[in-house]
Formats: structure tokens, sequence, C-alpha cells
């Protein structure tokens, strides 16, 4: 049962590199893996740890990064602590609304807030807005472990 799930799951990401116009390398199956079982976004260092006893070396976990990122299939988020951080896009949503995140400034965790819905709207009577679009949303503060 588990062997038909695993090979049900590289089918489906092969299905996703075809349609964004990749070819389907198993480096990219393998990064593509890494982050669609993480929960939450991980740096080159954290998939670089993970996939690199597996034969893949630094370099080629960036590069493929880079290219997941530029097709869409991934996307990136500087957290604000200058380390880059990936993570799959999920089908059907456009990223910067699917969900905030949120980062602890003691223990710098960082946590997807699925369940949370941020909608930013200006006060009434206020002047127009300076924001065109927002392309992330960041909450910072202390998590339950370092409270």
């Amino acid at each position: 049962m588990k062997k038909a799930r695993a090979a049900e799951e590289i089918g489906e990401l092969k299905a996703l590199l075809r349609k964004s116009g990749l070819r389907s390398t198993s480096a990219r199956l393998a990064v593509l893996q890494q982050l669609r079982a993480a929960k939450t976004p991980l740096s080159h260092a954290e998939l670089a740890k993970e996939l690199v006893p597996t034969g893949l070396d630094r370099a080629t976990v960036y590069r493929n990064l880079m290219d997941l990122a530029e097709s869409g299939l991934v996307a990136r988020a500087e957290l604000g602590d200058h380390v880059w951080r990936y993570e799959v896009r999920r089908e059907g949503h456009d990223h910067s609304a699917e969900h905030p995140h949120f980062v602890c400034i003691d223990c710098g965790a960082v946590t997807c807030l699925t369940d949370v819905h941020v909608d930013i709207t200006p006060t009434p009577g206020s002047k127009k807005s300076t924001i065109s679009s927002l392309t992330e949303v960041l909450l910072k503060g202390h998590c339950g472990k370092c409270v």
C-alpha cells in the first residue's frame, strides 16, 4: 500500500513538472517531495541537509529550487531574517493570498498560518491607500514554546 501511494505521488509530481514546462528529473522530484512533506517553508540549507545524503549536491538542490520557483511550482519568501524559504504552491491558489506566516522572534521557528485569513482594507474616510497589492503577510511574535 505504501509503495502504491509513493508511486502515485511520483506520478502527480511528474505531471506537475510537465504541466509547468519543466523536465521531470530525479533531482526535481526529490526537491518537490521534500517540500511537499514539510509542514513549514524550508531554506536551501535545510533541504540540502536532507538531500545531500541521497546523492544530490548543494548546487543541484539550489538550481532546482530556482527552476521550481521560476516556474511557479514553488513559492519563495524571505521572512525577515535574510534567509529565503521555499514551499510548494498548492494548485489553484495564488500563494500571496493562500496564507500568512508567523516567525517567532525568540527561536526563529516559522509557522504557516493556513487557518488564518488576513484582510487588509483602508480605514473608511482615509486617503487612497499606497498599497497596490500584497505579495506576502508576515506576523512576528513569541511562539507558545518561548512564552
